[in-house]
């Protein structure tokens, strides 16, 4: 399976602030399509961009080149999104993954399959938790079985403001982060958690190659994000968010592996997100905010202890070229 951290679980979820509730196992025809057959995503034309396919360990150099009309393009867009984005005061929503391993289960079936709840609260706190986790168990006649296995559960994450909480009920522990006082507040958006709440569109820049590809459907935009740090690259190779066009409300989201290619590591996932309630929390602020006070662990849990460390961001010269001299 794919590796997921606090982050990956929290750009899930920051991503599904305003997301339209979809049928389930109705996936639009832009979040079927993960990639061309070559391995890397698809763009809109040779003249939009130059693919220049990007390794988890390979120097970050950009994936791509945009020419000046897409990156004027591209800057509309973001502004946009970032103008929808900032109003998100409080969200709660039910979602559903689906993992794609085409080495675990057939093609075109997924190999697992999670459900849960996101919670937000503006500017700090968030939520991800699976409740139910169930896997690909083989074919029942034609039609697919799936089957929870003993001791996998999900994953569980929450932030209070001034700690990230991990609760790892496979491995009875409980890791809290202390978060250092100048990554509290709104600040906490731009380090653990990378994307849309109260996007910055400058800052999601420094941090992403960003490009807008062709999402083959109409109303729909759809946007790439590769991320510049190792530690991000580690969890992800890419994430494409499908906007409506004229909303920019988000429709879908997939998030691919680390390795992905789509002969020899067709590794993605994919999430659908219902019973989304944006701002309407109203005089109940106090009980939703309940919702990041962590539940005490059970006695017998190993508790593990740190301070969060963010990661650095790379001088602009050096995001381009790693082994040139640091900038003094």
């Amino acid at each position: 399976m794919m590796r997921r951290t606090l982050a990956t679980g929290m750009a899930i979820l920051v991503s599904a602030s305003t997301l339209c509730a979809q049928q389930a196992g109705n996936v639009p025809s832009y979040a079927q399509r993960p990639v061309d057959g070559g391995g890397q995503p698809r763009v809109a034309s040779a003249a939009q961009a130059q693919a220049a396919p990007a390794t988890q360990n390979a120097a970050p150099t950009a994936p791509f080149t945009l020419t000046p009309e897409a990156n004027a393009q591209l800057q509309r867009v973001l502004l946009a999104w970032q103008q929808q984005s900032q109003g998100t005061k409080t969200l709660e929503c039910k979602f559903t993954r689906w993992h794609f391993d085409m080495f675990a289960a057939p093609a075109g079936l997924h190999a697992t399959r999670a459900d849960g709840v996101l919670k937000y609260a503006a500017p700090d706190r968030g939520l991800f938790r699976v409740d139910q986790l169930v896997f690909f168990a083989g074919m029942d006649g034609e039609k697919p079985h799936y089957k929870p296995q003993t001791g996998q559960y999900g994953e569980h994450w929450v932030c209070n403001g001034q700690q990230l909480i991990e609760m790892d009920r496979s491995k009875e522990e409980c890791r809290i982060q202390d978060l250092p006082p100048e990554m509290q507040g709104k600040n906490i958006i731009s380090s653990p958690l990378p994307f849309v709440f109260n996007l910055d569109a400058a800052q999601i820049q420094q941090r992403y190659w960003i490009r807008q590809v062709d999402a083959g459907t109409a109303g729909i935009v759809l946007i790439e994000a590769w991320p510049k740090r190792q530690e991000d690259r580690a969890q992800y190779k890419l994430v494409q968010i499908a906007l409506e066009a004229n909303t920019f409300l988000p429709q879908a989201l997939k998030m691919y592996a680390p390795n992905f290619d789509f002969k020899t590591a067709p590794k993605w996932d994919q999430y659908e997100f219902t019973d989304v309630k944006r701002n309407s929390i109203g005089a109940a602020l106090g009980v939703f905010m309940n919702n990041f006070v962590p539940e005490k662990p059970p006695a017998n849990w190993k508790i593990l202890r740190d301070k969060f460390v963010a990661p650095v961001d790379l001088p602009p010269q050096q995001a381009a070229n790693p082994s040139a001299p640091a900038v003094r």
